[in-house]
Order: structure tokens, then sequence, then C-alpha cells
């Protein structure tokens, strides 16, 4: 088969935070599977080797995806050198640790800036592409806590809570355009996220029994999680890979992620049968 040829079969991803974790496994995957790739991030020269090795098939952008004129410059640059976009990655983030209350305004609006409106931002860029084209795949990289919490998680459990449910509208009103909506909920995974990428708020002794336990947990967990960024970017493509009928909505990776997504759900079923009868006698009485 002729570079053309097979250039016109292979798809072509655009991978946002691209120069680490999970985002960078993910290029290399996709890479390693004969596919093209945009890979933006704010420091993309850390991909400069890889990019060598890459035949021509991958495109580094120097992308905040917090600004929207830069999302929209990406995007275009994507179209302009590949022709096509076929998968969007929503990956860019940070961790964020600290009680609701030790948490300020600042903090709190930057991981929403940063894990919601930018993602949606950069998902309403691509997706005028993919309507005209009448396919597409949009992956938003949630969490386990994008359905369940835990202490001192506040911040980012709301911000990956806002992705989901605005992702779960997004895949009923893109269904019939033939655009595909992936959420993929990772546990623990060997990361910078429970490392360099994370960031800490100013303690407060009142939490320190809830709070400060996840930040001891934190510092215990650094570099000992169980999951591997490279299995789980196998993973989502493979699942990416499925036709329409096969493609999951969710898709929880690593145990850790299957057992506290199984719990939510479980104690969100036991609060519903639980006040069942409250809720249905809320209704106005039938008149006789």
């Amino acid at each position: 088969m002729s570079s053309q040829a097979s250039s016109q079969l292979s798809k072509v991803w655009f991978v946002t935070g691209a120069s680490s974790g999970l985002g960078r496994a993910l290029v290399e995957e996709v890479l390693r599977r004969g596919d093209r790739v945009v890979a933006t991030a704010r420091r993309p020269q850390v991909l400069a080797e890889l990019a060598e090795r890459a035949d021509g098939r991958l495109r580094l952008i120097e992308l905040d995806v917090t600004r929207p004129e830069q999302v929209r410059e990406a995007v275009a640059a994507a179209l302009s050198h590949f022709g096509q976009l076929d998968v969007l990655v929503n990956n860019a983030g940070f961790s964020i640790l600290g009680a609701v209350e030790e948490t300020d305004e600042e903090a709190l609006r930057a991981t929403m800036e940063l894990m919601f409106f930018a993602t949606i931002t950069t998902t309403r860029e691509v997706l005028p592409h993919m309507r005209a084209r009448g396919s597409g795949t949009i992956v938003q990289i949630s969490s386990v806590a994008g359905l369940s919490t835990a202490p001192g998680f506040g911040a980012y459990c709301a911000a990956k809570h806002a992705l989901e449910g605005v992702s779960e509208s997004l895949a009923q009103e893109v269904k019939p355009l033939g655009i595909r909506v992936l959420v993929v909920e990772p546990g623990s995974f060997r990361t910078s996220l429970f490392g360099s990428a994370f960031r800490h708020v100013p303690a407060m002794e009142a939490y320190g029994a809830t709070v400060g336990q996840m930040r001891d947990w934190v510092k215990q967990m650094d570099g000992k999680q169980a999951g591997d960024p490279a299995k789980a970017a196998r993973a989502i493509a493979d699942v990416v890979a499925r036709p329409s009928e096969a493609l999951p909505f969710r898709l929880p990776l690593g145990g850790d992620a299957v057992e506290q997504l199984r719990a939510k759900l479980a104690f969100i079923a036991a609060d519903v049968d639980r006040m069942e009868a409250i809720a249905r006698a809320t209704a106005f009485d039938a008149k006789p």
C-alpha cells in the first residue's frame, strides 16, 4: 500500500495535554497503530524526539486550552496540515486537593476553566468539521471522580461531574449526526497527577481528620499507583476502534475505578429506594 493510500485510511487524532502521562501514552499508542496525531501542549517541545521518529505522522502545536483564540488557531492548523480530524481527545488537566472551605475562588475557577470550560471550547471548535463529515469521535478524559467523590477533591470532582453531565447531553445531540462521545473514567494511574501536576491549597487544622488523611494518602501513592498509562492508552484506542453499536458511553479504567463507581451507584440506589415513598407523595392529590 502506498504512503498516500495509507494516510487516507488512517485516522487523525487531536490530543490536548499530550506532553506527559496519559496524553503522551495515547500519542505513542496511536502512532504505533499507524494513525496520525496532532499533539498539543503548553510545552510541545518535550515531544520533539517522538516527532522525529514519526515519519510525518505527528504534528506538534503549542496550545493553552484556556485561551479560546489559541484553540481556534490550533484546530485550524491541524485541519490545514492533515485535512481532517477523526478523534478529539480532551485530556488537559491537573489535580487539586483541598477542602471546599480551604479552596479559594481563584483556585476553584481555575479548575473549572481548564477541565470544564476549555474542554467545551475545544469540543465546539471541532464539531463543525465533524458535522460536515458526518463522523467523528469525541473522547473526554474524565475520572472516577466524574461520578464518585472524596474529601478534599471537591473542586476536582465538581469539574469532572460537570464535564460528564454536559458530555451525556452532547452524546444525545450528536449521535444522529454520526458523531460519537466516549467518557473515560480512570482511577489511579502512575502519572504526574499525584506529583508535579498536583495543586495543593493551604491546609486548615479543622479538616485534618478528613482532607489531611487524603493529603497523606496522595503523598504515599505518588509513583506507586497500580494503573499503567500505556495499558490505559491501549484500552482507549481499542474502544475507539469499535463500531458505533459497540461503543459504550463510559469507559472506566482500573480495578479501583470499577469498585468506586459500583459503590457510588449502590449509594445512589439506596437513597432512591429509601426515599421513594416520600418522593412519590409530593404529587398533587388525585381529583375525586
